[in-house]
């Protein structure tokens, strides 16, 4: 059965919970039960919550491969792994699309490319700079790990609800047309933003030495999460469904490779 056809629109919970509840359908594999009272409408104002929940899973067990000594290596390949799978590959299935469509000089058939289901070698060599570069910073990753998975994961999806809020979607149907047609562009970036400023105010009160460190993970996923977004506008005059998975996937790589570097320069 279609997630877009599982909406369930009266039940126990509140409609925050059942919007809730659709977002984590929607966007992870978690087994929530069929007959549990569902909401699509509006639900990417929760992505950015989705995905700090993603990543602290993954950080969960990444504190358990450590305990069982599992090798460093090994360990982060489980975990990207992991991350991937939790998502079904949905974010990464993007943005293999929309490389193949930017990779098309005639701009007026990206957007035609794109929605092609077969994958090209430009969504090929993306995926795997994608996840291997995933895979190498968390190998080299030392600091805070257990905060920096979820703001990774939750600037990645506040991208993606600053560029539904900000941009007008190109297509006429698709998942993606969704979260356009129930979006509020005034109040839907500051869901996500509040839990993730929280967060860092409280990484920063456990560890107060490396409020610095924080800070500036702070300030370049947001510039990050923007800016993935703004490039694309610009290189394609809107957003679809496979720029939505595009921004979340580049902004999560380039934010742990700026952690990474932080933690050099910081260390």
């Amino acid at each position: 059965m279609s997630v877009l056809k599982r909406d369930r629109g009266t039940g126990r919970l509140s409609r925050w919970g059942q919007q809730f509840l659709g977002a984590v359908t929607f966007y992870t594999q978690l087994p929530i039960p069929y007959s549990w009272p569902l909401s699509f409408e509006g639900i990417a104002r929760y992505a950015p919550w989705v995905g700090i929940g993603i990543g602290l899973l993954v950080a969960v067990v990444d504190w358990g491969l450590a305990v069982l000594t599992v090798p460093m290596g090994t360990r982060c390949g489980l975990l990207v792994a992991l991350w991937l799978g939790l998502t079904g590959g949905l974010h990464l299935d993007g943005a293999m699309d929309t490389a193949d469509g930017l990779a098309v000089p005639d701009a007026s058939r990206r957007l035609e490319v794109m929605a092609d289901s077969r994958t090209g070698a430009f969504g090929v060599m993306v995926a795997i700079l994608i996840l291997g570069l995933k895979t190498l910073c968390l190998m080299d990753l030392e600091t805070l790990r257990w905060i920096s998975l979820p703001l990774a994961a939750g600037w990645g999806r506040w991208g993606q609800v600053v560029a539904i809020a900000r941009y007008p979607y190109l297509r006429e149907q698709g998942k993606g047309a969704l979260h356009k047609a129930h979006a509020r562009p005034q109040t839907d970036w500051l869901w996500g933003l509040t839990l993730l400023l929280l967060l860092t105010v409280g990484g920063s009160a456990i560890a107060p030495t490396e409020r610095l460190w924080l800070l500036g993970i702070s300030l370049s996923g947001c510039g990050l999460a923007w800016g993935s977004g703004a490039v694309l506008q610009w290189q394609l005059g809107g957003q679809t469904g496979d720029t939505y998975g595009a921004i979340v996937e580049w902004t999560e790589t380039l934010l742990l490779v700026v952690m990474v570097a932080l933690q050099g320069v910081m260390g």
